[in-house]
């Protein structure tokens, strides 16, 4: 399986498409201005104490008060909120972790209110971003994560992922970071550091214990709710937590962003360096490799599947169902438990993409097709498991119940990504009231003439939608053929799939647009 990114980046966005095989599982979006970031470190002050719920609420800049409950303060939360005032109020330097005393432990049974006071100053980690009409989800658990390992301060745990199947190496990697870390910092040693070198490891880990201890040099000047450490942008934590061997290319259509991607990958991982790839073609990025197309067809509420199988995809506020149809799926010769096992098997497939695709998380249940052999039912359940172990998001699957429906929980810390495919009205833009569209070519025509006089271009480009884009380009003497004779011009039309039904820009040959 070969993986690829394509990175399309915008005035005010850049949208990652994550391809396997071509095919489209990942699409994500970060805005430009995008604030309150899985991993972001604040220092924050506490708003609310809401003893019934064991929590309070922080404020770290968000227009709602975070949530922060007990569970989440870490067990050595007494000793980071010492060390952190001792920043803050000490004349002197900060003092180094590694030489800081920590204390006890805090009681896993406790009370909040014996821990923080309102109006207290506290070190926070978004452990979820803003969704919907919540403010982000606090931890001061904190952690910073780095390609190869995560940094853990006010611990000494050194953990090796489970996800590496050699007994040695896991017992090699243990053993390595055991003897290189620094007192009272713990390390998660991840599943890409496998078969790597003491040096690189050596050298990662100092870089984050650097980050952390820079954080506190200027702290005394601060003024909470402040940012003190940001995790590096979506897009390199994307590569940092994605790229492995199977990943062939790259690709970027902006020159800024493809010579810092080049660096990182260049740092991180030299060979790899030519994956990294700028995109100059005429064609939007996304509709060149196919992602445009994709997104059109797996965002909707119906989701089609080969032999007229389709899924019907719906959102509540409570959970997410899915619901498994066979639609006009041929079953001549063949049984109806047979044919319910294999649309099942197939949606399968499909359900497991869907969900990393739409990043759906929270409770969502799965109506399969009712099949009343259990073994069946067992199979369509290891399959989705299967299936399923490449998804980076923790999840726990359930068995088929005897009705036929599944049950996942899904981790959610990002707001879910949400596509509306379906496009307005051309003609009304959703108002209800109808235009004169008969007049379309004439305007087109009357934007021409415009040009013609404004600029000296020898050729205008002119793009549309397909189906307006064939009107203009049919029969042998075509509007576009006549418009050319008549102002004396090249005028070249071009579909972009992308655009509603009437909308269309002018650009020069070299693809730069031009404004009217």
């Amino acid at each position: 399986m070969t993986r690829e990114l394509v990175l399309n980046v915008t005035s005010n966005e850049i949208s990652i498409a994550l391809l396997e095989d071509k095919q489209l599982v990942e699409l994500n979006k970060e805005k430009n201005n995008l604030r309150f970031s899985v991993g972001d470190i604040y220092l924050g002050r506490v708003k609310r104490i809401m003893t019934g719920l064991n929590a309070v609420f922080v404020d770290v800049g968000y227009h709602r008060d975070a949530f922060l409950h007990y569970l989440d303060l870490g067990p050595q939360v007494i000793t980071l909120q010492k060390y952190v005032n001792q920043a803050l109020t000490s004349p002197e330097p900060h003092t180094s972790l590694h030489t800081f005393k920590t204390g006890e432990d805090i009681d896993k049974n406790g009370k909040i209110g014996n821990i923080l006071k309102s109006g207290q100053y506290i070190l926070v980690q978004v452990a979820k971003e803003p969704i919907s009409t919540k403010g982000p989800r606090l931890t001061s658990e904190i952690s910073i994560a780095g390609r190869n390992l995560v940094l853990i301060p006010f611990s000494n745990k050194v953990s090796v992922s489970q996800k590496i199947d050699s007994a040695d190496e896991k017992h090699r990697l243990k053993k390595l970071i055991q003897g290189i870390k620094p007192n009272n910092y713990g390390v998660i040693v991840r599943t890409v550091a496998q078969g790597k070198k003491l040096s690189e490891l050596d050298i990662e880990l100092r870089e984050l214990i650097t980050k952390w201890e820079s954080a506190f040099k200027n702290i005394k000047e601060v003024q909470p709710p402040k940012l003190i450490i940001g995790e590096i942008d979506r897009t390199s934590a994307i590569l940092r937590d994605m790229l492995n061997s199977s990943f062939s290319n790259i690709h970027i259509n902006e020159e800024t962003l493809y010579t810092q991607v080049k660096e990182y990958i260049k740092s991180i991982e030299p060979e790899k360096e030519k994956i990294v790839k700028y995109y100059s073609g005429t064609k939007p990025i996304f509709e060149h490799f196919n992602v445009e197309k994709q997104i059109k067809s797996l965002f909707g509420k119906t989701v089609s599947m080969k032999s007229g199988i389709y899924l019907i995809v719906e959102h509540t506020e409570a959970l997410h169902v899915i619901d498994v149809n066979s639609g006009n799926r041929s079953v001549s010769e063949q049984d109806q438990e047979r044919n319910a096992l294999e649309v099942n098997m197939l949606s399968a497939d499909e359900i497991a993409r869907q969900l990393r695709l739409r990043d759906i998380g929270g409770i969502i249940v799965i109506d399969f097709i009712d099949m009343h052999d259990s073994e069946n039912r067992q199979k369509v359940f290891e399959h989705l498991k299967t299936l399923m172990e490449k998804d980076h998001a923790k999840h726990h699957i359930l068995p088929l119940s005897k009705f036929g429906l599944m049950q996942i929980t899904r981790q959610r810390v990002r707001p879910e990504t949400n596509i509306v495919t379906i496009e307005k009205c051309p003609t009304c833009n959703g108002s209800g009231e109808i235009a004169p569209s008969v007049v379309f070519v004439d305007q087109l025509e009357s934007n021409i003439e415009y040009l013609v006089k404004k600029i000296a271009n020898k050729v205008i480009v002119l793009k549309t939608h397909p189906f307006v884009s064939a009107f203009l380009r049919k029969g042998l003497f075509s509007q576009r053929f006549k418009w050319s004779l008549g102002y004396k011009r090249m005028i070249k039309i071009k579909s972009d799939p992308s655009y509603t039904f009437l909308e269309y820009h002018f650009f020069e040959s070299g693809g730069e647009e031009i404004e009217l």
